[in-house]
């Protein structure tokens, strides 16, 4: 057993998809180089003292530890999980836990840090072969089904396998995608985001719409994209309703298209930024996920030569991803959004996947 273990996992953009997995719709998102890092270093407390520098917060975690039901800390709740695969921890240590990945701003802080505590309790104290799958499965299963949180598979699929991927939520199949796209800049709000009551409002009233058309249209689903008529759909809905309905279509076919598009030998970089742009319409103006800041900040992005953008994450704050092909507009799109007074801006490089390291 080694003295220091370091586990690290990667941050994640949402490219196409956004409001789409928990509804069982597919999505495309890459993984970015920024990073939770877990520093490990044994002692021989029994104890996890955990160390969340970023956020000046403390914890100290039995290794034996009696579970509640009413449990809502998911370090805590791992463990219970990971009981199941054979997971018994037998020493302790000191946990250090740093981010380059801004919390709360929609580029999934906390899926990652998920990840990174399930890979290092299950390297360190099972003999399982830790695989992608493996990895994202369990963390699903602790941030979505343990917790009841309201998303879907997105986050943890994606980083779990470390890529740039397109996930069918319902099947977990995943297509990797080697896409070398333009730079991809990054520009976290200062609003702070209420995740899952937006997430739980915006798949309730979602899934509502699909179900009462469901019980009006014989026949009707989604796996028939291209066949769904919104002028004989549209009609059976509530109009507080429709806007739900139709975003859940439209942001489905340009998953396909640009999931289409992906697979191509050469990637035409201007069609993905077309169809992120639309995809940030339905967010917009059919989802209300944006804010006035978020709103400001695509504007300064398509001012300054931006090609694409839009609102990441589950809205309501967050963060903004803009596509580039200029290195002098990404240059100047960084320094206005400086400028305006966004928390942080930065262009992102595909991360790497979960990843373990001893010392």
């Amino acid at each position: 057993m080694y003295n220091k273990i370091v586990s690290k996992a990667p941050g994640r953009v949402c490219l196409f998809g956004d409001h789409q997995d928990y509804l069982g719709l597919p999505i495309i998102a890459t993984t970015i180089n920024n990073e939770i890092k877990i520093e490990a270093i044994q002692n021989t407390s029994k104890q996890f003292r955990i160390n969340k520098k970023d956020i000046d917060s403390t914890d100290v975690i039995p290794i034996n530890l009696k579970f509640h039901s009413n449990e809502k800390d998911f370090l805590k709740i791992a463990l219970k999980v990971l009981k199941e695969y054979g997971c018994n921890p037998s020493t302790g240590y000191d946990i250090n836990i740093t981010s380059t990945i801004p919390i709360n701003s929609g580029l999934s802080s906390s899926s990652a840090l998920i990840v990174a505590w399930v890979n290092f309790l299950l390297v360190t104290f099972t003999n399982y072969k830790v695989t992608p799958n493996l990895l994202a499965e369990i963390s699903y299963r602790i941030e979505v089904e343990e917790m009841g949180g309201s998303g879907g598979k997105m986050d943890q699929y994606t980083i779990a396998n470390g890529k740039t991927i397109y996930l069918d939520t319902i099947t977990n199949r995943i297509i990797p995608f080697n896409h070398k796209l333009c730079d991809m800049i990054i520009g976290v709000s200062n609003q702070s985001k209420d995740t899952q009551g937006l997430l739980k409002k915006l798949k309730e009233n979602a899934l509502k719409s699909i179900q009462i058309v469901n019980n009006n249209i014989k026949n009707f689903s989604f796996k028939n994209i291209d066949n769904i008529n919104l002028d004989q759909c549209l009609p059976f809905l509530d109009d507080h309703l429709k806007p739900f309905f139709k975003a859940a279509v439209g942001n489905y076919k340009i998953t396909i298209e640009a999931k289409n598009e992906f697979k191509k030998g050469k990637l035409n970089v201007k069609k993905i930024a077309d169809l992120m742009n639309m995809h940030h319409s339905f967010l917009k103006n059919d989802l209300n996920i944006t804010t006035p800041e978020i709103d400001k900040m695509i504007d300064i992005a398509i001012g300054n030569g931006a090609i694409g953008s839009k609102i990441v994450g589950s809205g309501g704050g967050g963060s903004i991803v803009c596509l580039s092909d200029n290195e002098s507009c990404s240059r100047q799109i960084l320094e206005e959004l400086i400028k305006f007074g966004a928390k942080k801006a930065f262009i992102a490089n595909i991360g790497k996947g979960p990843r373990i390291s001893y010392e």
